[in-house]
């Protein structure tokens, strides 16, 4: 199952996709659908307004995420390539909320930056509430996967040995569009999940999950130790 957030005339509105239909299921957003229990049954049923997904206009997938975070260091390839040792536990970061922008939202480049970089990454939507989980619970926590890039200003970033100044300009960072459930055909059963990044048409980046050094699962357990996890 896809799901998404589309701008509408009356503000936005979360959609199931069916092929090249969005559905609405009666929530502002995707956000707002998860908050509920049986929010898969609520997307599974959706009957509202329907929308063209080649004419929409894709919002955030959650535009208002109580937490955005991040894991830095986490491909084993790159970290050797770096001549690093593999890290024995995630370094976090953090986002915040304004620096979201649609998938296909033009992303703002600060004029206080002239190294403004890119990076294609895996995000993980939480979509049930997760403290002190692991193993299956940590698993059955996650609701689904989208695409983010994590828009950076390495001249900031580098400034201090904390990132967060450098990756949470706002209007920096696409997410979605959709958000892909893990029992979704395009991802049940696959070992890995490919990433890349082109720039004007130029492959730049190509990584698969498969590589990382922290599962998302494993994550979701790490992180709940420390705060609890809400959708």
């Amino acid at each position: 199952m896809r799901l998404a957030t589309l701008r509408t005339a009356g503000g936005t509105a979360a959609v199931r996709a069916a092929e090249d239909v969005g559905v609405e299921t009666g929530h502002a957003d995707v956000g707002e659908l998860l908050r509920a229990p049986d929010w898969r049954q609520l997307a599974e049923q959706a009957s509202g307004p329907r929308h063209q997904l080649g004419q929409a206009d894709y919002a955030p997938l959650i535009p208002a995420p109580g937490k955005i975070l991040c894991v830095g260091l986490n491909y084993r390839e790159h970290i050797l390539e770096m001549g690093r040792d593999l890290p024995e536990f995630p370094a976090l970061f953090a986002k915040f909320a304004p620096a979201l922008v649609g998938a296909y939202d033009e992303v703002v480049l600060p004029s206080a930056s002239s190294a403004m970089d890119w990076e294609a990454e895996l995000a993980v939507v939480v979509g049930r509430p997760a403290r002190h989980v692991g193993g299956d619970a940590a698993q059955a926590a996650i609701a689904g996967y989208s695409i983010l890039n994590d828009v950076t200003a390495r001249d900031w970033q580098y400034r201090t040995a904390q990132w967060l100044q450098g990756k949470t300009f706002e209007a920096s960072t696409p997410l979605g569009p959709f958000l892909v459930t893990p029992d979704d055909a395009a991802i049940a059963g696959r070992q890995g999940l490919d990433l890349a990044c082109e720039v004007d048409g130029q492959h730049k980046q190509a990584a698969s999950t498969d590589d990382l050094v922290f599962d998302p699962a494993a994550l979701v357990s790490y992180i709940s130790s420390i705060l609890t996890l809400l959708p």
